[in-house]
């Protein structure tokens, strides 16, 4: 679960290319579905055009970039007419008022949550006269542009921290989520496992405490990118950039 202002600014990085191939500007929210569907992409080259690329064509999310296959993931928009027309109706989230369907103003959401393998919207944190709560997405009736309808009993249903949001108390519940995460989390590594071995390094790639890790023309084999991907998504990172072949 992400925070929608940790994906702004992030770098997308095309695994197969091994370079970045522009930033994060936007989320594009789908209102029927409560999901981002669409992130917008930033590059210095498309002074014109607004490209995007489509949730499900992300391999994974990381606190250093967002992971596509490949260049061909990113569309513009005037190719994808659901994304445009979803652009066009500007339905940001935060910022937006709350109203429960007796018409009384609940407060102002200033964040929301989403599942980053999915894009699904799993929740709100909202601003009230006091404090800040979480609001979980099934107490959502509509997404607007200005508000976000709610359902009556909604205020009985606030939550104190955005993990809640994850599951319930039911430890058998927890083991499941972890394990279907474990095998998502698996089934991301073997893409790059496959992606990056036999490819030569361009540059002398480091650990975060400055040790070299593959000098310049390392050709990785399957124990290389192994190591890579236990030194975490900043290194994965910055090898899958510097990799030609």
């Amino acid at each position: 679960m992400k925070k929608s202002n940790q994906f702004v600014g992030l770098p997308i990085i095309s695994i197969a290319d091994g370079a970045e191939v522009g930033h994060v500007k936007s989320l594009v929210v789908n209102p029927k579905e409560g999901m981002v569907d669409f992130l917008t992409v930033e590059h210095a080259d498309w002074q014109i055009s607004v490209r995007a690329v489509p949730f499900k064509k992300i391999v994974g999310v990381g606190e250093f970039a967002v992971m596509i296959e490949d260049s061909t993931s990113i569309f513009d928009l005037t190719e994808i007419p659901i994304a445009n027309e979803l652009v066009q109706k500007k339905i940001t989230v935060v910022g937006a008022k709350l109203i429960d369907r007796k018409g009384q103003l609940i407060g102002e959401a200033t964040e929301f949550f989403i599942n980053e393998d999915t894009g699904a919207i799993l929740g709100l944190e909202l601003s009230l006269r006091s404090k800040k709560v979480i609001l979980s997405s099934e107490q959502l009736i509509t997404y607007g542009r200005d508000l976000i309808v709610i359902q009556e009993e909604a205020q009985l249903n606030f939550l104190d921290k955005a993990e809640s949001l994850l599951g319930g108390t039911v430890e058998v519940e927890e083991e499941v989520a972890v394990s279907v995460e474990t095998n998502e989390l698996s089934e991301f590594q073997e893409k790059q496992l496959k992606l990056l071995t036999g490819r030569t390094t361009t540059k002398d790639i480091f650990e975060r405490n400055g040790e070299l890790l593959f000098p310049n023309g390392t050709t990785l084999n399957k124990e290389d990118v192994r190591k890579a991907q236990e030194k975490g998504p900043a290194v994965l990172a910055e090898l899958s950039m510097n990799v030609v072949g």
